[in-house]
């Protein structure tokens, strides 16, 4: 695991310990000092390949949430610089890294009922995944419980095939990637959701490509009776939100229209 370099100052926490290693939150303290503060974790995408993206990547979008007042946490999960790594590792580290931020409320000086997961591209299939399915865990004793369900998401365009992603990156998997497959689960799961995608996002061995498949993914979960909004941004690529793209033209919008949204549920001021 190589440590992610941040512009900003971070405390360090690790959440998690599998054999030597330190699974880790990065924290960004809020600016404004108040209690029961509103936490935002992040969950990078880019994280299924043998050189993964640093959690470091979505730290200016953290920062601009502690700005806000909110406790923003850039999180560190298994990825596939992990030896015997699956998505599946993933999934289970998205959990505990939900429970930890409850558990440790008074600590962040937050409200365990304002807990907000926020993923791209695979963080957004491990964010959504890790709602839907119950029985990926590898903490035994949290396995009837919910507490790694958030009070709200929001995901940047996120490959959400299950057997698509096995196929193309983890065969091994193929016997039971419809049972991770968010796309072929299709249930009243996710707590209030805003799905901000671009209308060009692509993959190569998605059929119309990722976009039309979000949509539909999408329509499908809010048929199911799921609270979804569903926002387009016209002629946009994967990643189209990052820092430094697009001169940050909707790097500075998604942060606005996300705020918006959580200002809505009273997690913002």
């Amino acid at each position: 695991m190589r440590e992610p370099k941040f512009d900003f100052p971070v405390i360090e926490k690790t959440f998690k310990r599998i054999g030597t290693r330190e699974v880790k939150l990065y924290i960004f303290e809020p600016v404004i000092e108040k209690k029961n503060k509103a936490v935002i974790l992040f969950f990078i995408g880019g994280t299924f390949k043998q050189n993964p993206q640093s959690p470091a990547v979505f730290q200016h979008q953290a920062n601009y949430f502690a700005s806000l007042g909110m406790v923003a946490i850039c999180v560190d999960y298994r990825a596939g610089h992990d030896e015997g790594f699956t998505p599946k590792h993933a999934i289970a580290d998205a959990k505990s890294a939900v429970r930890w931020v409850r558990k440790y409320a008074d600590e962040l000086g937050s409200d365990r009922e304002k807990v907000i997961m926020c993923g791209s591209s695979a963080g957004g299939y491990v964010c959504v995944s890790s709602i839907m399915f119950d029985h990926l865990n590898d903490e035994p004793h949290y396995s009837q419980t919910r507490d790694h369900i958030p009070n709200a998401l929001i995901i940047f365009g996120a490959g959400m095939d299950g057997i698509d992603i096995m196929q193309r990156r983890y065969p091994q998997l193929l016997d039971q990637a419809s049972e991770i497959s968010p796309f072929h689960n299709i249930k009243k799961a996710l707590p209030s959701t805003l799905w901000m995608c671009g209308t060009k996002e692509d993959t190569p061995s998605i059929p119309n490509g990722l976009y039309e498949q979000n949509k539909l993914f999408v329509k499908q979960m809010v048929d199911a009776g799921n609270e979804i909004v569903f926002e387009e941004y016209e002629g946009m690529e994967h990643g189209f939100f990052k820092y430094e793209k697009h001169e940050n033209k909707y790097f500075q919008q998604t942060n606005e229209r996300m705020a918006e949204f959580l200002k809505g549920m009273g997690f913002v001021n």
